[in-house]
């Protein structure tokens, strides 16, 4: 393992994430082999135990196959042809980056996903610490981005403006008060701490968990490639939004990246883009080709013949790249009222 998965830290960061009291038992291996009176097909990295519930967890920098889902649903199997009077077990993936069709299985099979933080040296608990409920998803940050547009407004006004319902808003708002993120006045709601709410993004929905290739490209500059690729694409017909530090950059005027452009592209479209745009010999610059995990085609804009994300999407993106991205994103919240 490249983590060190079984320091105080990252036991008590899987701790918050589950939601357990900080004195839930660590057992060891051994205590499951005696269980089960056989040996394991694999050892997980931490066994908590917390009332009659035993959580079974590997820790893992990354998952990028099907191998550790496979083997966490062996011991699940195993565990439930041992017979019945057995205590209930939970099984949990805690990983830096996982991607989607892994971390998608690993729901439909009921197996927890945990991301752990992915940025070197990023602390484990005092930026922001994991919430049941999650901004990142597409209604919640429909409420959070709107709330940094409208700077101060009520719960009511941010579900209308956003079409999503007064539950779901205050929901949302609530875990954002609860991670010290929001604070209410009455019935007035206003964001207080940017760069915590940036923090949470970046642990949530890191953009490396989304990247599904990276494509050399015959270009020299990114402005000029990101330029051709739209006229190409949409001539196609073919869905993309360019985002990250290519539509952040566009957006805010910052120095725009030389070295690289950013995109979503469905999967299924891959093969052609390397088709279209792909240099053999490795020369050029990359194109860092994410794929969406939610509608980021609807809401786009033109910057210069560039198609680029919608203002909300960009900054999202932007901050979960963390913090080599961090200036851009800075900027990029410094002028979102006006875009």
């Amino acid at each position: 393992m490249v983590l060190t998965e079984r320091s105080p830290e990252v036991i008590e960061f899987i701790r918050d994430a589950l939601d357990l009291p900080t004195g839930s038992e660590i057992l060891e291996a051994a205590n499951l082999h005696e269980m089960l009176s056989q040996d394991l097909p694999f050892q997980p990295d931490i066994i908590l135990k917390a009332g009659e519930q035993f959580y079974l967890i590997e820790v893992v920098s990354k998952v990028a196959s099907l191998d550790t889902i496979a083997r966490m649903q062996l011991l699940r199997e195993l565990w439930r042809h041992k017979g019945p009077g057995l205590p209930e077990m939970v099984l949990v993936i805690a990983a830096r980056t996982i991607r989607p069709r892994e971390e998608q299985l690993a729901e439909e099979l009921n197996i927890r996903v945990i991301h752990l933080p992915w940025t070197p040296g990023l602390p484990l608990k005092h930026e922001y610490r994991p919430s049941k409920s999650r901004i990142t998803t597409e209604k919640s940050w429909k409420v959070v981005s709107r709330l940094l547009k409208e700077k101060s407004t009520s719960i009511r006004q941010l579900a209308l403006r956003e079409g999503v319902s007064y539950g779901w808003a205050h929901k949302t708002i609530g875990t954002l008060i609860e991670q010290k993120i929001v604070e209410r006045n009455d019935s007035y709601v206003r964001i207080v701490d940017v760069k915590r709410l940036l923090n949470g993004i970046a642990w949530e929905r890191p953009m490396k968990n989304l990247k599904i290739a990276e494509v050399p490209i015959d270009f020299s500059e990114s402005i000029p490639a990101a330029r051709d690729i739209s006229y190409t694409l949409e001539r196609q017909k073919i869905p993309f939004a360019f985002t990250g530090y290519t539509s952040g950059g566009l957006y805010t005027r910052y120095a725009v990246r030389q070295d690289a452009v950013c995109l979503y592209l469905e999967e299924k479209h891959l093969d052609l883009f390397e088709e279209f745009f792909g240099e053999p010999s490795g020369g050029g610059i990359q194109a860092w080709v994410y794929a969406p995990d939610r509608d980021v085609f609807t809401d786009t804009r033109e910057i210069e013949g560039i198609t680029v994300a919608s203002p909300a999407q960009t900054l999202l993106d932007l901050a979960g790249l963390g913090y080599s991205a961090m200036d851009l994103t800075k900027a990029m919240v410094d002028i979102y009222v006006a875009l």
